[in-house]
């Protein structure tokens, strides 16, 4: 530039990649905030479930119990309860998904190359949550599967 016009000013010389970086700056910064927050409410839903079964399995110690001491293996008592977790699973992977394809237009123009119905991503939402869901209520049926039959009825 200076060679062809010397009195030109020339100021806040930028290469063509920091140039992008800085106009990506604020998309960025949104994908960072988004994935964080997604990151803390799937830790909250996973603490809140936990709690969820783990008082309901509390509150059915006594019923756990008896079918316990009358024939029912660890086994079975695991498999009701995440049976139980399965279904409060289905129903809200279910409006989740609804949710994430009815407002998927809204943020459409903030997806860079991909689609807001993308099967891959979703299909990883689902698999992602369904893990997070086994784990969360896994701990809960493990303590079903413990309890001691005569001890359970004996309580109260």
């Amino acid at each position: 530039m200076r060679r062809l016009d010397p009195s030109l000013p020339i100021f806040n010389l930028q290469t063509m990649e920091a140039r992008m970086s800085d106009s990506l700056f604020t998309d960025r910064l949104l994908a960072t905030l988004s994935t964080a927050f997604g990151v803390i409410a799937t830790l909250l839903a996973a603490i809140g479930l936990y709690g969820v079964m783990s008082y309901a399995v509390a509150r059915r110690r006594k019923e756990i119990g008896v079918r316990m001491a009358l024939g029912a293996d660890a086994g079975q008592v695991q498999r009701m309860v995440l049976g139980e977790i399965s279904v409060m699973a289905a129903a809200g992977i279910v409006i989740g998904l609804g949710a994430a394809i009815g407002l998927g237009e809204l943020v459409k123009s903030a997806l860079f190359g991909m689609s807001p119905l993308d099967p891959i991503a979703l299909i990883g939402a689902v698999v992602l949550l369904s893990a997070v869901i086994f784990v969360a209520g896994w701990v809960p049926a493990r303590k079903a599967s413990r309890i001691e039959p005569l001890r359970a009825l004996r309580a109260e």
